[in-house]
């Protein structure tokens, strides 16, 4: 039997028996026992699978940077991390910019925007929006505040890295809903809806505030991973999904209403869609290619 007959062999039995993920898990677990990490595969195991929940915040701290390849440094680094964070609310408080009573995930965006620019601090609300609300979604994942800061700002810059692709990702949601979707395209026309989308927000948050459920970690993986396609097949997905309401629609502030009224398990039928969308329509594009 070769190699990869006998690994599709095995698989149909894993599945069989309710064990689907084995060798994937197992896969990862081969991967994180080096003692240098391969960044570029932990990449492409977060754009082929979903990761375990048990190693998901480490595998994101390597992906995004905020750990490095070789595990002997881990300690290093994460110690370096600590006092550079302390350093930093240190400063921020002397400056008054942040005291005991400000809200935590704009305590770290005040650090975020110490780091990016010392002499100014920038007011943009959309940027503050998104960074305070990717802090409040990577909450549950990171109780200490030195990881959630330098893992939020890791996700906060990787979003931002695809900006110059977000108009073709807009057109590519409209094109799809024209051709695949054109009752629900329509209707969205006629009430004025589709040019109007906060697609600004939902780019900034990855639907972190939206979709703030445990199964959109999986999507984070995508993103971790470096995919940018994903939040096409992820608004698409939550478009379908909540046609039949959205149709009954007379405005853009009657849709959005709808789109912010996801329950989890619908938001886990959405996001396991959008996967299998992305799987089946992205066939690993450029921008799905995790960069050495």
């Amino acid at each position: 039997m070769c190699a990869a007959d006998e690994r599709n062999f095995r698989s149909a039995y894993y599945e069989k028996v309710g064990c689907k993920n084995v060798e994937e898990r197992k896969s990862l677990e081969i991967l994180l026992k080096e003692k240098i990490l391969d960044r570029v595969k932990l990449k492409q195991f977060c754009l082929r699978y979903s990761l375990p929940t048990v190693y998901r915040s480490f595998v994101w701290k390597i992906c995004l940077g905020v750990l490095p390849v070789n595990t002997s440094c881990h300690a290093f680094i994460s110690d370096q991390r600590k006092q550079e964070f302390n350093e930093m609310m240190r400063a921020l408080t002397i400056m008054k910019q942040v005291d005991f009573n400000t809200q935590k995930s704009k305590q770290l965006y005040a650090g975020y925007l110490l780091q990016t620019d010392a002499l100014k601090f920038d007011n943009n609300l959309n940027a503050s929006r998104g960074f305070n609300e990717i802090v409040q979604f990577l909450l549950p994942f990171y109780k200490d505040d030195v990881e959630l800061f330098w893992v939020a700002k890791g996700f906060f810059l990787n979003i931002h890295s695809f900006d110059h692709d977000f108009p073709k990702l807009i057109e590519t949601i409209i094109s799809f809903l024209e051709k695949e979707e054109s009752g629900l395209f329509k209707h969205l026309k006629i009430i004025d809806a589709l040019d109007n989308f906060p697609f600004d927000y939902y780019f900034d948050t990855f639907f972190a505030n939206t979709l703030n459920y445990p199964a959109l970690s999986k999507i984070w993986d995508k993103l971790c991973g470096g995919s940018c396609n994903i939040f096409v097949f992820v608004f698409i997905s939550l478009l379908i999904h909540l046609k039949h309401f959205i149709l009954k629609c007379k405005c853009l502030k009657e849709v959005l209403e709808i789109l912010n009224k996801v329950n989890e398990d619908n938001a886990e039928v959405i996001f396991n869609k959008a996967i299998d969308m992305w799987q089946q329509g992205s066939h690993f594009t450029i921008h799905d290619k995790p960069k050495s």
